[in-house]
């Protein structure tokens, strides 16, 4: 059959119901092939908007998210977005067309090196030079990119592979010399780290999004059950617990909570899940002088930033159910009176606004219990983390390691796309938004119903806070002209809601189809 028919049948046969794309002439060929498939395809705007639909699309659905673009300008406009799915292990495979292998190196129309582009920040990547190779590469693309340490993959496919004649067939198993994740942990280790905790007396668990990559929160809940250990998380780690349990603490780092950075500091044994340890993260805590039991599947962050007393690789899912099976005769309730008049003494963040808190408050009431927040990035992402609670099925999903303005909108379309039956929440800013408000009529094209919830503070409201605290000045940060967004929304046939008229917010969460609600923050931040 024809490559590009082939091709079209990998993703099919990998379950991949839903594609994210932007065609040109170098990946028509596969275009036209999918136009014959069972595949929806669903057209973008900005190729950027492509890979961050495919990330959305991975992280509320658990599956593999697939982009396509063409080559030269298409391929490049997805970078930002492919460094994003690597600093947050999200499992993507991006596509991309190439112009064809005779011509390559000759700087051709629409040529560019994706390649060795986007080779610092992807997990893996594949120049298809040969057709007979196809089928092991789109295997092995998905295997790595949904293993392990998940990431994004890229396969780049010169134009006369897609039209070339494919004879071969789609492997069945993977067998990648070199690349073995480990998935079990070490037994001793498990057992030195169940010693560790029934000997501790004030430990804490510190969660991050790999509890959420491997599907591990129901283990988790689980061992705090057993142990009731009580737990903290890392912004990328929100939603991994539930926060109406008593053993949920708060948001450790640089934007977290001030009682947790400061709880960290009596602890005496620190349990860290699935979490690289950014400097955000460790950026308001001691951890001099802990013992630390550091489980994480990538053996490359295990004591990279924080030393461990006990390392254990592997799987957060596969370890976590070994250290249930142990026995716990644990009693922290002291441990969990102290943690809550620190609690009381302390209960603050930073950069803590009364009235954006009030109104965020009331929407994470009217949420619903399976609702999914996509928040951007900025004082609009913290200020949803510590206000929008996530119990129940909720989830939070946010761009952590890059921290990509934008990410939040696109994001929501893959999001909405894998849970049709499930309130979508976009909490975003009046800077982000403007990056990627013409995917708009993407949402409405494809009757995606989205709330966005658009905080207009009329700046770059976190660049204008540190240009505050450090200069003791703005530059270059304040919007002297916002767009008028409510024609903004009509002319993208989305409803148009104002959040600082408090009955409207029931009604902006309650509306039948796709809405944005904008609260005006000008003239009622705390300056």
């Amino acid at each position: 059959m024809k490559a590009s028919t082939a091709i079209v049948n990998f993703l099919e046969t990998e379950g991949v119901k839903t594609i994210f794309g932007y065609p040109g002439g170098a990946v028509l060929p596969i275009f036209e092939s999918l136009s014959q498939s069972s595949i929806n395809h669903v057209l973008v705007r900005h190729e950027q908007g492509a890979i961050h639909a495919a990330s959305g699309y991975a992280l509320s659905s658990d599956n593999t998210g697939v982009c396509i673009a063409t080559s030269g300008p298409g391929a490049t406009n997805l970078i930002t977005g492919i460094a994003n799915a690597y600093m947050d292990s999200v499992p993507v495979v991006i596509i991309t067309g190439q112009v064809a292998t005779n011509i390559i190196g000759y700087d051709s129309f629409q040529e560019a090196d994706i390649i060795g582009a986007s080779e610092p920040f992807t997990k893996h990547n594949y120049l298809v030079r040969d057709v007979s190779t196809l089928g092991e590469v789109f295997k092995n693309a998905f295997h790595i990119a949904n293993s392990g340490r998940k990431g994004p993959v890229l396969i780049d496919i010169p134009i006369n592979i897609q039209n070339a004649d494919f004879k071969g067939n789609y492997p069945n198993a993977v067998d990648i010399s070199g690349y073995k994740p480990t998935i079990q942990g070490n037994p001793y280790q498990i057992k030195l780290a169940h010693e560790k905790i029934i000997n501790s007396k004030r430990p804490l668990l510190c969660i991050g999004s790999g509890i959420l990559l491997s599907h591990s929160r129901k283990e988790l809940k689980a061992f705090v059950d057993a142990t009731n250990i009580p737990v903290l998380h890392t912004l990328k780690g929100k939603g991994a617990f539930d926060e109406g349990r008593k053993e949920y603490v708060g948001m450790i780092g640089s934007h977290g909570h001030h009682y947790s950075n400061e709880i960290i500091k009596y602890s005496d044994l620190l349990i860290v899940i699935g979490m690289s340890i950014s400097t955000r993260t460790r950026a308001n805590f001691s951890i001099a002088d802990k013992n630390v039991i550091h489980i994480d599947i990538d053996p490359a962050e295990v004591g990279k930033k924080i030393q461990s007393s006990i390392p254990i690789v592997g799987d957060a899912k596969e370890i976590l159910h070994e250290l249930v099976s142990m026995d716990y005769s644990t009693d922290f309730s002291k441990w969990h009176e102290l943690i809550a008049i620190e609690k009381d003494k302390n209960n603050s963040y930073l950069g803590k606004e009364a009235f954006i808190t009030n109104k965020l408050k009331k929407i994470s009431d009217l949420l619903d219990d399976d609702a999914i927040v996509v928040a951007d990035v900025g004082n609009n992402q913290i200020s949803a983390a510590h206000n929008l609670m996530m119990n129940g099925k909720r989830r939070f999903i946010t761009s952590g390691g890059l921290g990509t303005m934008g990410f939040s909108l696109p994001a929501s379309i893959g999001a909405q796309t894998s849970k049709k039956d499930r309130q979508i929440l976009v909490v975003i800013g009046d800077g982000g938004f403007q990056m990627v408000m013409n995917e708009l009529i993407t949402l409405y094209e494809n009757e995606l119903d989205v709330k966005i919830l658009l905080i207009d503070n009329q700046s770059l409201g976190m660049v204008r806070d540190l240009q505050k605290s450090w200069y003791n000045h703005t530059f270059s940060v304040n919007f002297k002209h916002n767009p008028n967004f409510e024609k903004i929304c009509e002319a993208n046939y989305v409803s148009y809601f104002d959040l600082n008229i408090e009955e409207n917010i029931g009604k902006f969460l309650k509306h039948p189809s796709i809405a944005l609600g904008r609260i005006n923050l000008v003239g009622e931040e705390n300056e």
